[in-house]
């Protein structure tokens, strides 16, 4: 499903990125600053450099997709052996290692996911999109097709640089998630004694609190409370819960108001303690303790490292 590119297309491909000088921005902890292209949400590299990446992370989702050779991804301890055809999509904020053949090449897609994550119903897909993901046609078969045809038409939307392509793209990924969602769902026996119309209704409530949380996450969000309206023990919702996003009820409310709280670290009118409180945290102590065991860095140095990318 791949094609060899000509010369052509290479200059194409480095002439629409013209507007940076593709040097990478790292800071102590590893953090990479991406830059988006200006004005947008994205930005996607021709990448056929014989070089190894470090560990590191950002902010950005990132899908890689090898064209010619392997390419291997490495994610908290388990390498991921990618070839021409597969997809790789890395998590936002997953400390990650890429490791190159002597010769190949792939594209390396960067979105900014914070516009996505204003949308209603979008809080079901985060948890998703929170591990990493190796989209082979053996692994994802009911969706590899279209996800490898979805990359594809953003892939050209990006080089090509048509008219309204931003919002093209923009609707090409709300497609693609829905489709990594819908198969999340068809994929796991949240219910599995359960008739058809009864998952569905079970997967709707789960929905349903998942969009809840994205909306009350400043308050004192209790499991038993959240359980009981929605029908379940606290011992049944865990469990359900734990199955449906691969997180412990605490832990997804930590992951969920850290992401929220690198969003209004962008905004230098806001203080820590404001951030902090916007987040729901309960107090600056404990914000800055998570966001450092999670980030590598305080909330401050996190906001100044970023200082740059946001003048």
């Amino acid at each position: 499903m791949t094609t060899k590119n000509t010369l052509q297309d290479r200059q194409i491909y480095y002439s629409v990125n013209s507007d940076t000088a593709q040097s990478r921005i790292l800071t102590g902890t590893g953090q990479e600053l991406v830059q988006y292209r200006q004005n947008t949400f994205m930005r996607i590299w021709y990448n056929d450099l014989y070089a190894d990446f470090e560990p590191h992370w950002h902010s950005a989702l990132e899908i890689i997709t090898p064209e010619e050779n392997w390419y291997d991804i490495t994610i908290d301890g388990t390498t991921y052996h990618s070839v021409p055809g597969d997809i790789m999509i890395i998590p936002p904020g997953e400390l990650h290692s890429l490791q190159a053949p002597e010769t190949g090449s792939r594209f390396i897609f960067l979105f900014d996911l914070s516009t996505f994550n204003r949308l209603h119903g979008f809080a079901s897909i985060q948890p998703i999109l929170s591990s990493p993901i190796h989209l082979t046609r053996g692994a994802y078969p009911r969706i590899y097709d279209d996800a490898y045809q979805l990359l594809a038409q953003v892939r050209n939307e990006y080089f090509t640089q048509n008219e309204f392509a931003e919002l093209t793209i923009y609707s090409l990924l709300l497609s693609l998630f829905v489709k990594l969602g819908t198969n999340h769902m068809s994929s796991i026996p949240l219910f599995s004694n359960s008739r058809i119309h009864k998952q569905k209704e079970y997967a709707d409530k789960f929905n349903t609190v998942m969009d809840y949380i994205d909306t009350h996450y400043m308050e004192n969000l209790n499991l038993n409370d959240i359980a009981d309206s929605i029908g379940f023990s606290k011992y049944h919702f865990s469990r359900l819960f734990k199955q449906y996003t691969n997180y412990t009820f605490c832990n997804y409310i930590c992951h969920r108001r850290i992401k929220i709280a690198e969003e209004l670290l962008e905004q230098p009118d806001l203080s820590i303690t404001e951030v902090a409180l916007q987040a729901g945290f309960p107090s600056i102590s404990t914000f800055n303790r998570l966001f450092k065991q999670t980030k590598g860095c305080s909330p401050s140095e996190y906001r100044e490292k970023n200082k740059s990318m946001l003048l």
